[in-house]
């Protein structure tokens, strides 16, 4: 059988979001003053023991000689902006409940008023933002656009540089539970040598990054961002991870091959889509996930089409209304639909998916105003992926090594034989017992060590 292919192509200025109500000041900025007090997530504290943030960032720019600058970052959330979300959240217009009893027409009501009631009686967004100002986070211009990410040097000598792309409707929220892990392994059951320095960018239009202005940021453009964002930081030797959104972006990665790419790691094969009429279904691991696959694109599409055909539609309610938002988020996928709803509901949480961690995420998306832009990702991915098949050519194939991890409640669980069809060199390959789409954030332990075992091979490379 041919080999088949992602289709991963070899293919503004700074102006940090302001919140989308009348007159507010802006939601967040680079400036000098004393930090922001208040507690951190509870997991963060042992967690993230041993990282700190610049004491003074503005005197900490980094001016490099072709006259680009890495600027530090930190959240500064008027109080307006929490009061108005709560606001919005009391003045909800609820629908009648659903007339089944599972999620078959969508995000079940009990779930939705539940996440509400928390959101209002209970959530701590001062929490999350001070979890994140703990955190070394900066901006700099790319292509245009202002990217904002999380730089965390290992205490390690020898840390591999690892940059991890997050995708929709996550954000680096979700990758905030393996910092400690990937950067300090020796606290968290690991060795030394298996150290990671860590780069975890928000995606153009995503989170703190600014929103591109023009057309043509697919997975790519973005993907060049990136090792221009490695290259910036001085990295000569580096990997790159990446899930859903991510796994497209750090395919093309691979495909392009800049200079000093050694490897990336995919939990997610999404090019099984494109192609999932020439997918072999002979054995019952195939077969379950071919019926997964089925399942997916017939009764769990909905988002996606929605995202790739109007991102501009949806992005009306998606910025007006923050239960709109939230229930469009939880909307993504069964399995972790309904481990959120466990999570609310029933007070069970899974993992990393805490009530907390699901509203830091939701937050971020809706205090940053970014869930139509976040949503044009798609639009821009199939256009691309239609003028490619248009044009009758195959994009190269990935010059590096591949590894892959198959996380049992992912979208669909891809068998080894999926994956060598569209890697035929793939280098490392693990099917794990849990874990989900949101694996980094549900098993942040087991997904940082699937990333030592994949790139154990490449550090003396």
């Amino acid at each position: 059988m041919a080999r088949l292919s992602i289709l991963g192509p070899p293919s503004g200025a700074l102006a940090l979001r302001a919140v989308s109500w009348s007159g507010a000041k802006p939601l967040t900025k680079s400036h000098s003053g004393p930090p922001v007090v208040g507690p951190v997530r509870d997991w963060a504290r042992a967690s993230l023991a041993g990282v700190s943030a610049p004491v003074d960032p503005i005197r900490q720019v980094v001016t490099m000689s072709n006259g680009k600058e890495i600027r530090p970052f930190r959240l500064d959330t008027p109080e307006e902006a929490i009061a108005d979300t709560r606001r919005r959240i009391a003045a909800t217009r609820w629908p009648s409940r659903e007339l089944v009893t599972d999620r078959s027409q969508g995000v079940q009501l009990a779930t939705v008023q539940e996440l509400a009631r928390y959101w209002t009686t209970d959530y701590d967004w001062r929490a999350f933002e001070a979890t994140m100002n703990a955190l070394p986070q900066y901006t700099t211009h790319i292509d245009g656009v202002g990217i904002h990410f999380i730089h965390v040097r290992s205490p390690h000598e020898n840390a591999l540089p690892l940059i991890m792309t997050h995708g929709w409707p996550g954000s680096v929220a979700e990758l905030l539970g393996v910092i400690g892990p990937l950067t300090d392994p020796t606290a968290h059951g690991g060795r030394a040598e298996d150290a990671f320095h860590l780069v975890l960018p928000s995606l153009p239009g995503y989170g703190f990054s600014s929103e591109p202005a023009e057309l043509g940021w697919e997975s790519g453009r973005i993907a060049r961002a990136w090792a221009q964002l490695m290259d910036r930081l001085g990295y000569q030797r580096y990997v790159a991870q990446g899930g859903d959104v991510g796994a497209n972006v750090t395919d093309a990665m691979g495909r392009q091959g800049p200079q000093g790419l050694l490897g990336i790691h995919l939990n997610l094969l999404s090019g099984a889509i494109a192609f999932k009429d020439q997918l072999p279904a002979e054995s019952a691991q195939e077969r379950a996930a071919l019926d997964a696959l089925n399942t997916f694109t017939t009764d769990g599409f909905g988002y996606f089409l929605e995202q790739s055909t109007r991102p501009q539609t949806i992005g009306y309610s998606l910025l007006d209304s923050p239960v709109g938002l939230a229930a469009w988020m939880l909307d993504h996928d069964t399995d972790s639909y309904y481990k959120i709803s466990r999570a609310f509901v029933d007070g069970e949480p899974v993992g990393g998916l805490t009530r907390d961690s699901i509203l830091d995420n939701i937050m971020l998306y809706w205090l940053t105003g970014t869930g139509a832009s976040a949503a044009r990702w798609y639009w821009e991915f199939q256009r691309f992926r239609a003028a490619a098949a248009a044009s009758g050519q195959m994009p190269p194939p990935v010059s590096v090594p591949v590894g892959f991890t198959t996380f049992p409640g992912e979208l669909w669980a891809a068998p080894r034989s999926w994956v060598e069809l569209v890697y035929p060199d793939l280098a490392y390959f693990n099917e794990v017992d849990r874990g989900g789409h949101f694996a980094a954030w549900e098993e942040p332990d087991l997904f940082a060590t699937e990333m030592r075992a994949a790139f154990r091979p490449l550090r003396s490379s």
